[in-house]
């Protein structure tokens, strides 16, 4: 885009607009608080990208969205684990791999992964532990975005029955419920 800006300017001008959409979004203070600090360091790290001045407001607000959206997905995958994994709301900003970590819960979790198809658990690793996109997954894989989304919606399915039957002490030898 060129030229100089004054981003102090441009969050003073859209924050609330970010925060109000966050807090719609979410229902959620602190969630918002953290949708809004986190669009506003993306815009300004993506700033030169923006093609159109007179759409600021719109592309914040546009980050704003799929910044939310990846929270809630993240609390998506988060909440389809046991208590171990879904009572921690990211509050230490931390991956949810480095909460599972922290938790010491990687024996668990690594031995439902170790059940699953290496397809499906390289899926599963690279969008719910890594959280790359769908985009980034789908390159990574060398297979389409739809096969992406599909498997993942499979693979944490098939890992949430095996992190349940791990959980409740029922052996699968088999890899079959």
């Amino acid at each position: 885009m060129g030229g100089r800006f004054d981003f102090g300017d441009i969050y003073e001008q859209y924050h609330r607009d970010v925060y109000h959409f966050a807090l719609y979004f979410t229902n959620n203070r602190q969630e918002a608080e953290d949708i809004t600090q986190e669009t506003f360091i993306k815009a300004m790290h993506k700033y030169d990208s923006l093609k159109e001045p007179e759409k600021l407001k719109p592309w914040i607000l546009s980050i704003a969205k799929f910044t939310a959206i990846d929270l809630k997905r993240r609390q998506k995958f988060i909440t389809l684990f046991p208590d171990w994994l879904s009572d921690k709301a990211d509050e230490d900003g931390k991956t949810v791999e480095e909460q599972v970590m922290d938790k010491g819960n990687w024996q668990e979790l690594q031995a439902a992964l170790l059940k699953l198809k290496p397809h499906y658990r390289s899926v599963i690793i690279l969008r719910g532990l890594k959280e790359l996109t769908v985009q980034e997954t789908a390159f990574a894989l060398g297979c389409g975005e739809r096969k992406v989304r599909v498997d993942y919606h499979r693979a944490l399915n098939q890992l949430k029955k095996h992190v349940k039957s791990v959980n409740e002490g029922w052996d699968l030898t088999d890899g079959q419920l």
